[in-house]
């Protein structure tokens, strides 16, 4: 009974995929090895901004980010922007003295900081001790091995209640989370389901994002054995 239920599994997974491929993912493409594109690299299509207008704008290829508070939320069509278990990456610059985060398992939210989902802290020289790929006020950093000024590589997997966090391919955070949550200050603050956003923390920050990617994962439960590492804990299917 086993074999057919996991084919019946695997059919639906593909037949879930091709549809995704027919349908129109306009300024999304999707890359090598399953990654979708989520910024064109000349627009802010697919992405919409809270608070403020104009903290976030595009410049050679980058998001420049450098304004009042405002976050940026993908609301493309790539998984309905809805992402459960994924990889994440993008290479981001800060300069000294800059705050910023990038949000998973969030929503849109008109005003103020988000109430939903984790924020993977960017600072690596701001005022606020927690540095960059920590999880803000649940797994904090104080050192990491980034550097103001230079470009590094965050990448973020998602896959059932486990996080890793990596910077330039070095483990940094990992993470699970327990049965019950209850994060002082932060009610939403756990794993669901939902969009990414980039925050725009104050007017004297200011960092850069560019080669911003995810890849939907499939859900572990239908193919994966237990004694599997996380990250080959997927089924590949490209």
């Amino acid at each position: 009974m086993k074999k057919p239920f996991l084919l019946v599994m695997l059919l639906f997974c593909l037949n879930s995929l091709g549809a995704q491929k027919s349908s129109e993912i306009s300024s999304d493409k999707k890359p090598k090895r399953g990654w979708y594109t989520l910024f064109d690299g000349k627009t802010l299509n697919n992405w919409k901004f809270s608070d403020e207008e104009g903290t976030f704008t595009v410049r050679d290829g980058m998001i420049v980010v450098h304004g009042n508070r405002s976050h940026l939320f993908y609301v493309g069509p790539v998984e309905n922007h809805n992402f459960k278990n994924f990889e994440f990456k993008a290479d981001i610059m800060t300069e000294p003295g800059s705050n910023s985060g990038v949000y998973f398992h969030t929503e849109y939210q008109a005003t103020g900081w988000p109430d939903k989902g984790y924020e993977v802290q960017v600072n690596n020289s701001h005022t606020d001790w927690k540095r960059t790929a920590g999880l803000y006020d649940v797994m904090d950093l104080k050192e990491v091995p980034t550097k103001d000024n230079e470009w590094f590589t965050m990448h973020i997997i998602v896959q059932d209640k486990r996080i890793i966090v990596k910077l330039n391919d070095q483990t940094v955070i990992d993470y699970t989370e327990p049965p019950e949550v209850n994060y002082k200050g932060h009610p939403g603050r756990k794993i669901s389901n939902g969009t990414f956003c980039l925050q725009g923390h104050d007017p004297k920050s200011i960092v850069y994002f560019k080669n911003i990617q995810v890849k939907p994962l499939c859900l572990r439960f239908f193919f994966c054995s237990g004694n599997q590492s996380l990250e080959s804990s997927y089924l590949k299917l490209n």
